[in-house]
């Protein structure tokens, strides 16, 4: 297996609106203390945590820490590499280097067309060069949106980005892509799996914060999707935890 697919293989993006659980879903992670935890959001973890908690104030720290844990001396203790969010890094991305610190043009003023062209390229290389590359399990999460595509008249569900990013959606980087959601007890009943646990607390709610690793027909507009046979239908819906995904990545590859 190349360097490339090793790294690809092993890289996952979880979306979803805000409040459905996923930064919580990171908290039953095995051994946390080899989780590099990215915070591009700046806001704290949703509960303690023994990561190796590192906060992003500028985009391009983002490409020295994963050489920093892809290395095999410095990252030997690094087993998961977690950015929380995306949409967050891509904001501030934005902020710093389109509006604030643009490229100028030779008259000496701002260049808008090369900052867009200049936010597309990082993100893409974020992608190809840093994170299919690195062999650890990677986790991004990102907030999603829901749109109107005019040419295909459907509503879509995608993970927030702008300029050229837009046009395929990140989502094309990714092999596995799953949604964290609050879903009624009631479309549950029929996904019963062992990853899938309805606690006391949910049945009093009557909802369960989980993740979606398959389309239905009711969510055929978002761009969740996987390997061929590594969910099977009745595992739909998963508990929101980040290691049930780790382990099936083991399994399906390994």
């Amino acid at each position: 297996m190349s360097e490339f697919t090793e790294g690809a293989n092993r890289l996952v993006l979880i979306g979803g609106m805000a409040t459905t659980g996923k930064s919580a879903s990171l908290k039953p992670i095995s051994n946390p203390e080899g989780v590099m935890y990215l915070n591009a959001e700046g806001k704290s973890l949703p509960f303690r945590s023994k990561f190796q908690e590192h906060k992003i104030v500028d985009p391009l720290q983002i490409y020295e820490a994963f050489t920093y844990a892809t290395s095999p001396e410095t990252g030997k203790n690094i087993h998961t590499i977690v950015l929380d969010s995306f949409t967050f890094l891509m904001d501030m991305y934005e902020q710093k280097y389109v509006v604030d610190n643009p490229p100028l043009t030779k008259q000496g003023g701002k260049d808008s067309l090369a900052g867009w062209g200049n936010y597309a390229m990082f993100g893409r290389r974020l992608f190809l060069e840093y994170m299919a590359k690195c062999p650890k399990n990677k986790i991004v999460l990102g907030h999603t949106k829901e749109v109107y595509n005019d040419k295909e008249m459907v509503r879509e569900v995608k993970i927030d980005v702008k300029g050229s990013l837009n046009g395929k959606g990140i989502e094309a980087f990714f092999s596995t892509v799953i949604n964290a959601k609050r879903v009624d007890l009631e479309t549950l009943k029929d996904f019963e799996n062992k990853y899938l646990e309805i606690t006391e607390e949910d049945e009093y709610n009557g909802y369960k914060y989980v993740f979606q690793t398959r389309l239905t027909k009711e969510t055929s507009g978002e761009r969740i999707r996987s390997p061929m046979g590594m969910w099977d239908r009745s595992e739909t819906y998963i508990d929101n935890n980040v290691q049930h995904v780790i382990d099936r990545l083991d399994e399906y590859y390994n």
